[in-house]
């Protein structure tokens, strides 16, 4: 069983313990034992509760990248690849939307997930075209973050099957950035989103085995295998 195997079938128990008893409850050994996948090796590829958010983010991003799309406008492409993302946290939606409701009560986990996503909306930035390197390109990525947490709220209450309601609200939301882009300094030459604040640091590296937050204590109270 390779990596993504492993993560695969480890992150669908998390996920469904996470809906079942919630985020504090939560354990990262337990959910090895259930998925019947070694201790040793959970141990390893998950050192602490908040790699579920890590390795569920590059999941996600490898679904939306798969045969990235290279026609339409980037705007299309964008869409294209944001609902791909949307599949995944679709095949998990209990415990996804049970992890999200609980992040305002876990600042340094809410911190991880704004970090990994934002190094998420770079990749899908440059697998459209534009570039998210530099002071303007991190201005881009923090504009479809922004994106992104628009639609990720209608996703949260969209009960439909087709994700109706999600797909218009990301819509929107592009359609959004996309007029704000032309206020950008070369928003003539590129069609990308703009954020309604301004850039802070440099996006992660998406190579990393983690993004560089400030380290935390592990929020979850299980113990490590």
């Amino acid at each position: 069983m390779d990596d993504t195997e492993f993560d695969r079938l480890l992150l669908a128990e998390a996920f469904a313990a996470i809906a079942a008893e919630g985020w504090p409850r939560f354990s990262i050994a337990a959910a090895a034992r259930a998925a019947g996948l070694p201790l040793e090796r959970a141990r390893l590829r998950f050192p602490r509760n908040a790699m579920v958010l890590i390795r569920f983010g590059r999941l996600a991003d490898a679904a939306a990248l798969a045969g990235a799309p290279s026609e339409g406008s980037v705007r299309d492409r964008l869409f294209e690849m944001m609902m791909r993302r949307f599949d995944v946290l679709q095949a998990h939606r209990a415990g996804v939307i049970a992890l999200l409701r609980y992040l305002p009560f876990a600042p340094p986990l809410a911190a991880l997930l704004g970090c990994a996503s934002l190094n998420s909306m770079g990749w899908l930035l440059e697998a459209a075209g534009v570039s998210a390197r530099g002071p303007l390109g991190r201005v881009r990525a923090k504009g479809l973050l922004a994106v992104w947490l628009s639609a990720v709220r209608a996703w949260m209450g969209d009960e439909s099957g087709d994700l109706a309601a999600t797909m218009a609200a990301l819509d929107t939301a592009l359609a959004r950035a996309e007029r704000a882009s032309r206020w950008l300094p070369d928003g003539s030459r590129h069609d990308a989103p703009a954020p309604d604040f301004p850039p802070s640091d440099d996006i992660p590296d998406h190579s990393a085995d983690a993004p560089p937050p400030p380290e935390t204590p592990d929020p979850g109270p299980g113990p490590e295998a």
